[in-house]
């Protein structure tokens, strides 16, 4: 009988949980339906085209994707805005002659999230990424594979800070 109680215990105060969990880590309240991703803004004073609409994209892409939330408009339970504030490439690696052999493409996002959900987990932070390549190539010959990881892990620094409780 005693097992019994412990064990309906259990039961009920596992259920009586607030928070719901995602196989990706994520802990979202479980009030919580929808995110908006407002179109990311380049400010950068070099400007990759399609960097803006590839970012915002992607972070909508990894919200459904490995979410429940639907997308929602600027009332969502879970809100982003952001701007590129920097893009461009600088020398890493000087071989003999002082001619570079590595370049590095940066890249800097500005991001506000608001949680109306839980005001303690909102922020205001700017994420950062590069990727180094090899400099007998032009950066047009590699800038999209680059650009593609860089957004990549941007967009997973940005989940991570948002809603993975670690």
């Amino acid at each position: 009988m005693r097992n019994l109680l412990i064990f309906i215990s259990i039961i009920i105060m596992a259920t009586g949980c607030t928070i719901k969990y995602s196989f990706t880590g994520a802990s979202i309240p479980p009030d919580a339906k929808t995110v908006f991703v407002g179109d990311f803004k380049n400010v950068a004073l070099l400007v990759n085209p399609a960097l803006a609409n590839d970012l915002t994209e992607a972070l909508k892409d990894k919200f459904v994707g490995q979410t429940s939330l639907k997308l929602g408009d600027e009332n969502a339970d879970l809100y982003f805005e952001g701007s590129i504030t920097a893009y461009g490439t600088q020398p890493v690696a000087i071989k003999s002659g002082d001619v570079a052999s590595q370049n590095r493409l940066t890249i800097t996002i500005k991001v506000k999230f608001v949680n109306r959900m839980d005001k303690n987990a909102n922020f205001d932070t700017s994420f950062s990424r590069y990727e180094d390549y090899d400099s007998q190539y032009n950066l047009n010959d590699v800038e999209a594979e680059l650009v593609k990881s860089i957004v990549e892990s941007l967009v997973d620094d940005v989940f991570t800070k948002a809603v993975v409780n670690w």
